[in-house]
């Protein structure tokens, strides 16, 4: 067994523990985290913290995934960006990526020697399912000399045939210091069109050259929703994703990133705050900005909530060949190339 019989003593105090960090927290909309469900955690979450350590692993949870990794066993939680570049930074011998695929293969781009294990394996996204490197190629083909723009929300071998990686936090900005008047960007065609009203706002127009596919979470949102909330809820500061359609981006408060919108919300006076994005950040705001209210019409990302306390111990016990990231070392430097480009844009 994974989970072995624990002192009752240990196991209470670990749900002590685990409930203060949730006990704020939603489980779904209407029922917040109980102690009852931090004293089941609780066996896994000793056991976890207990083995990366005998192992000299770092564990990084996205802000998407389920709270008890988050707040329970994560040495490092937040968006895809941040948790590579922490991976980067990280003496460990193995990282446990609790994410999706593309983020697991992101963090072993930038850290080809280390052992990178994702709990959920194959665990899909729309984004980055919806483009393949044959596809890019074809693009290039059709556009010669037009620099190519992929979001981070894209395979290992996407970013190989793209010039600059980018997130939902610097996009703009690099697109607005390139000097080319067109741009291929992929696989996310509501950021691209985004992207393109958000230069012209700039004043410095860009044809964006758009493929792929949208996000399975955030392309649901209409600016009824948006409405929905203002009028349910008056005065309420509606936050969107860039991932969004721009006319529920255009309806919103504030657009930005998954950081951008923990940003708003910690820098905000406002109490009451209604999102359009991920559940799993819907939790963490609930437990980091206890004295706010946060409105939630709905939103999770099934590929996310793959990964779970079981099946974390379980890769970090025995991993399975399905839950390791491998890739050739010429994927690794090839897109390495264009991550190295952003982080010089960036700078």
């Amino acid at each position: 067994m994974l989970v072995q019989g624990t002192d009752t003593a240990a196991l209470e105090q670990e749900a002590h523990r685990l409930y203060g960090l949730l006990g704020s927290v939603s489980r779904n909309q209407d029922v917040k985290w109980t102690y009852a469900d931090c004293l089941q955690a609780a066996p896994y979450t000793l056991r976890i913290n207990q083995v990366k350590k005998e192992k000299n692993a770092v564990i990084l949870a996205h802000s998407y995934t389920v709270p008890e990794l988050v707040y329970g066993v994560a040495d490092f939680s937040g968006d895809s960006y941040a948790l590579s570049r922490k991976a980067e930074e990280t003496s460990a011998d193995t990282i446990i990526f609790a994410g999706v695929w593309f983020m697991a293969e992101t963090a072993k781009i930038l850290n080809p020697s280390k052992q990178v294990i994702i709990p959920a394996g194959r665990a899909g996204c729309t984004l980055a399912d919806g483009i393949t490197e044959e596809e890019v190629r074809a693009l290039k083909a059709a556009h010669p000399g037009v620099p190519v723009l992929c979001y981070v929300n894209s395979t290992a071998g996407v970013k190989a045939e793209s010039d600059i990686c980018v997130t939902s936090g610097n996009v703009f900005d690099i697109a607005a210091k390139l000097p080319q008047k067109e741009l291929i960007f992929v696989p996310d065609l509501l950021m691209a069109q985004n992207l393109e009203i958000e230069l012209s706002r700039r004043g410095a127009p860009k044809k964006i050259i758009a493929s792929g596919a949208s996000c399975c979470v955030h392309d649901k949102y209409t600016p009824d929703d948006v409405a929905s909330l203002r009028r349910k809820h008056p005065g309420i500061k509606v936050l969107a994703h860039p991932e969004c359609r721009p006319d529920v981006c255009a309806a919103a408060d504030y657009v930005g990133s998954t950081k951008g919108m923990q940003d708003y919300v910690a820098a905000s006076p406002d109490k009451l705050f209604g999102l359009l994005t991920e559940f799993g950040l819907v939790n963490r705001l609930e437990a980091e900005y206890r004295d706010k209210t946060f409105i939630w019409p709905f939103g999770v990302c099934a590929y996310m909530k793959k990964n779970t306390l079981i099946n974390t111990l379980q890769a970090l016990v025995n991993p399975r060949p399905e839950q390791i990231v491998q890739l050739s070392d010429e994927v690794i430097s090839r897109a390495r190339k264009s991550l190295q480009n952003m982080f010089e844009m960036t700078k």
